[in-house]
Parts: C-alpha cells; structure tokens; sequence
C-alpha cells in the first residue's frame, strides 16, 4: 500500500489542570479528580493518497481527539503524524500547511467580527500564497468552486444559512491548498436536505482535488457512503478497521457489530415499525479504564482472557485488521445469519 497520511502509535493523555486552591485541597485530604484522561491509545493508522478514512465510535471515544493531533491542532503524547514523510509537528508546534480541519459547527469555527472574504483569506496572505491585492480574487475562486456566489465576500456569518456557513468553512480549509482534510462531523448540525448537498460537494472536491480524508461521524451511513476504509474506535483504541463493504458486510469485532446494531431500522411491511439493539451495559469511564480488553464488560464474547489480556490487532484479509481474541466466533455468528 502506498502510504501517504501515516499516523504512527498516537497517544494523547489530557492531564488534570488542577488550580492552586484544588492542589492544596487534595494535599489536605479533600477529593479532587487528579487521575489523566487517556483519550486516544497506541493508534497506529496509514491512509493512502487520494482515500477517504472514515472514523467512527460512541460519543466520547477520542475520534475528534485524534482528529485534532492527525491536524496538528494537539500535541501527541506520544507518536508522531507524517505527511508524505514529512513530520506535521517539530519541536511541539505545527511546521505544515498540508493538512487543514473543516468543524462540526460551523457558525463557532468563523469569527462573527470579520467579513468571510477576510476569514478565506487570512490563511493564505499569512502562509504566502496569495497578496492582499490579489487575496479578493483568490477568495473569490474558493468561493466559486465550493458553491458561493463570490460577491458574497463582505457578508458576515450571521447573514449566511448554516449550509452556506458550512461552504465557508470548507472554502476556508481549501484555501490553504491542503493535501489533507479532517472532517469533524462536518454535517452533524444541518438539515438532512442541506446534508446532502454537502457530502456531494465533499465528494466532487474530494475527486477533483485529489484529497486525503479523515472523515469523522456518527452518521453510519454517510462513512459507508463517503469513505473508501473505515476505523472503528473504542475507548481511544481501533478495534477495527478495514473497506467498507467488509466492515460493514461482515463484522469482525462483537463492538463493531452491535454499533451497528444499534442504527434504528424503519421497516414499513412489520408489525414493529422501528427496530434497534442498543448495546447492552455502560461505556467505561476513560479515567479508569478495564483490565484487558476494553470492551470486554458489554461483550456477548468475552472470557476470562479478555480480562486479562489486550487484544493486538490482527490481520483478517488485505487492508483488514481487528482488535478481538474472538473474532473468527464473531464472523461465524455473523455468517450463520
């Protein structure tokens, strides 16, 4: 595989930030929280050029954790996020402009004080890829090839819809000629008839572009739709991962299978209109994860091993991998049904 985004045994750890009045509590006895939160764990993930990875989890998981460590936006733990070879990170500070991140929330990601054009534009006059003489221009291409009209430039975000919010925010992300885009639920806070504008606006610039995607969601059927692999992570680890007609196909992890069993199914010739499973038992607290495999508390599967022991990633076919001291019983009761 021709590895282009290689993301190399990422940890990233979110240390109690206690105040003066707190550290002085907890010396005297009172009970502080000072535990670190392991949110992302030992992810090792490679996505070739011009692919699209999906990423999805429960709330919680550490998907848009390890989005923002992939986007230079947080320092890793450990491990370290390559470019093509080149590192996105030295000496703790983001050294590349190749990698740009498009936000749930579009109307929270622009400054409500400047005009759009400006918002565009203060990227590309910083980095040198455009002139303030020539930056209305620039903006203005942006703007057309993301679906703007570009004599919208002086508007702020308030007089724009959110689907046209969230056009700005990618135009804003492109701008910066990107070889890499993080996609942070991009679509989760807009209209389904909006949403589908903008996954087929992704999809064309995606093409067009010649883009490297991570794209993050909770959305199951638009990773299937979008994504060429998809990672499934739980607790900060990838449990998963694999083409999507596989994973979706036939899960190979007891996690994988019952999120999604858990995606509401209309059927309109039954007795029961809406059919789901959620699944069963309480996520772990991430401050106190279990022994041994994560998942292994809510596992149909589990046995004393996966108590004891972690599960390494296994090699189930090409390009498909799984985290489960369990999985061939798991396809098996996959295939039986």
């Amino acid at each position: 595989m021709n590895i282009f985004l290689h993301i190399d045994n990422i940890s990233h750890i979110f240390k109690a930030n206690l105040t003066a009045g707190e550290r002085i509590a907890a010396k005297l006895g009172a009970k502080v929280e000072t535990r670190s939160v392991r949110a992302v764990s030992d992810v090792t993930l490679s996505v070739r050029k011009g692919e699209t990875l999906g990423l999805v989890g429960e709330s919680g998981c550490g998907k848009s954790t390890l989005g923002r460590v992939i986007a230079g936006i947080l320092l890793p733990t450990t491990g370290k996020v390559a470019i093509d070879g080149a590192p996105v990170m030295e000496n703790r500070h983001k050294v590349t402009t190749r990698v740009q991140t498009v936000f749930q929330d579009p109307f929270a990601s622009l400054d409500p004080r400047m005009k759009v054009g400006d918002i565009v534009s203060e990227g590309p006059i910083a980095h040198g890829l455009t002139t303030k003489p020539e930056a209305r221009k620039y903006v203005a291409r942006w703007f057309e090839r993301v679906g703007l009209d570009p004599v919208w430039v002086d508007r702020y975000p308030h007089q724009f819809s959110g689907g046209q919010r969230q056009r700005i925010a990618i135009a804003r992300a492109l701008a910066m000629q990107p070889d890499v885009l993080i996609c942070d639920e991009p679509v989760a806070s807009l209209d389904v008839s909006i949403q589908a504008q903008i996954i087929n606006l992704f999809l064309e610039l995606t093409r067009d572009l010649e883009l490297t995607c991570v794209f993050i969601s909770h959305d199951l059927s638009v990773v299937q739709h979008v994504s060429d692999r998809v990672a499934v992570m739980y607790l900060g680890r990838i449990v998963e991962l694999g083409p999507v007609a596989q994973v979706f196909g036939k899960p190979a992890h007891p996690y994988t299978a019952a999120l999604f069993g858990s995606v509401p199914k209309l059927v309109l010739d039954a007795d029961e209109l809406v059919q789901f499973n959620s699944i069963e038992g309480e996520v772990p607290s991430p401050l106190s994860p279990p022994s041994g495999c994560y998942y292994h508390p809510r596992c149909p599967l589990a046995t004393a091993l996966c108590g004891t022991s972690q599960p390494v990633s296994q090699k189930v076919s090409d390009l498909r991998t799984v985290a489960c001291h369990h999985y061939k019983k798991q396809l098996a009761e996959v295939l039986s049904d």
